[in-house]
């Protein structure tokens, strides 16, 4: 037994018995090993989980997928936003949890799922043009309040009470608060310079990505949706209660909770996930072949394994598994420390944007711009005379940075649009408008 975090697998295929391998530790501090039994948090592959309560609610009237959502949370300052638009990233509402390091806060920072959503109520438009497809897992959170609002009760007892228990998911939890014990859990890595580091955040994300699950159980959800896939004979699964829209991966489209290759060839559902460490991929064809990947190791990414796997999915047996994944489970290449910044800085401005709380600050070093959040630099790379990229972002200048009033705007991938102005030095600690 290796002494280092893994994965687990399982393929099944209709007729065969299902094939399963594990590998690694689910806790290096017990060197306890993976086994099938062993959950995982599985992140925004929960997302089917979610969308397919929604559609359950819809079917029992107590929701419409065409209502706005705003009819449920009344706080939410989009009111021409729908169930529906939530369910296929189409609200173009940003995914909050991105703007978390641009409001101050650190990884280890305590915050929730209402953190996340207060968030959300502050956007007063939205971040790309109505039909555009902007992946935000905001979404989830928010559609996740509208079933605790419309059915009374915790997301976790709804899921346990409309498919969890039904489909025998035993081992299958929504972690509704980071300080649930939930048995056989596994605990997520990364390696570091010196071993390890425990990944583990203190962010419960109910809908969005807060799921643990094993891969048999999720093998017995990906069962019931082929089932009923087979039973309706659409194109793709669920398709007649909620249309499959444009996606940002071409050719594949968005469902409720699943990106979908439509084509007849290559015809199957699918999605991925990644939560503090953990990895997910979750395949299910057309002919109800099923490929679910798990990892707890941050250098073993579940959907490049899935890739690899995928091509011999028709006749893999578990014995081929560990040579065709030798290359996912080699030691990574110890991480590069990162130099410290050199020099003094000079201090260009200070910034607020109206959709995020906190403030951030420009400098100049060495002919380089920093942008500067709570003590946290990050060296800006000049992609343009007025375009900069950071770390996750594009920042492009509408002034020269020496003139006033300065301005800029941010694009992150899943929060694009967020436009910061400059604030003079005796503004700084004056109180946000609300």
């Amino acid at each position: 037994m290796t002494a280092a975090p893994g994965l687990s697998v399982l393929i099944h295929r209709p007729g065969h018995p299902p094939a399963r391998w594990t590998h690694g530790l689910a806790h290096l501090e017990t060197a306890t090993p993976i086994t099938r039994r062993t959950a995982f948090t599985i992140g925004s592959t929960t997302k089917q989980i979610t969308a397919h309560l929604a559609l359950l609610a819809a079917r029992d009237n107590l929701l419409n997928l065409t209502q706005q959502a705003h009819d449920f949370l009344p706080d939410l300052r989009l009111p021409d936003v729908t169930v529906a638009e939530l369910i296929t990233h189409h609200s173009g509402i940003r995914d909050t949890e991105s703007l978390l390091p641009l409001a101050g806060l650190r990884d280890l920072d305590h915050y929730t799922a209402d953190d996340l959503i207060t968030l959300a109520t502050r956007q007063h438009y939205r971040a790309v043009p109505p039909g555009t497809f902007l992946y935000s897992s905001t979404n989830y959170l928010l559609l996740a309040r509208i079933l605790q609002h419309v059915h009374q009760q915790p997301l976790d007892d709804i899921a346990h009470a409309r498919l969890f228990e039904p489909l025998g998911m035993s081992h299958t939890h929504f972690r509704n608060d980071p300080r649930d014990v939930i048995t056989h859990t596994a605990s997520a890595y990364t390696p570091t310079t010196t071993g390890w580091r425990s990944t583990a955040q203190p962010a419960p994300l109910p809908g969005a990505g807060s799921l643990t699950t094993t891969p048999e159980d999720l093998s017995r959800w990906l069962t019931h949706l082929h089932h009923h896939w087979q039973n309706t004979r659409t194109v793709l699964p669920l398709d007649t209660a909620l249309a499959y829209r444009a996606s940002d991966h071409h050719p594949y489209l968005y469902g409720p909770g699943l990106y979908a290759d439509p084509r007849p060839a290559t015809r199957q559902v699918f999605h991925s996930g990644h939560e503090h460490g953990f990895s997910t991929a979750a395949h299910l064809t057309a002919a109800g072949e099923q490929l679910i990947c798990m990892s707890n190791h941050a250098g073993i990414d579940a959907a490049a394994v899935a890739r690899t796997l995928i091509p011999h999915l028709t006749d893999l047996e578990t014995a081929q598994i560990p040579g065709l994944l030798a290359q996912h489970l080699a030691p990574p290449p110890p991480p590069t420390p990162r130099p410290a910044e050199p020099g003094r800085h000079t201090d260009v401005g200070s910034y607020r944007c109206a959709d995020v709380p906190g403030t951030l600050r420009l400098t100049s070093a060495h002919g380089h711009l920093h942008l500067w959040r709570r003590g946290t630099a990050d060296r800006l790379t000049a992609t343009t005379d007025q375009a900069y990229a950071g770390p996750g972002y594009t920042l492009t200048l509408h002034t020269p940075p020496g003139a006033r009033p300065p301005c800029f705007t941010l694009d992150l991938a899943r929060a694009p649009g967020l436009h910061y102005t400059g604030i003079d030095r005796d503004d700084i600690s004056r109180p946000e408008p609300p």
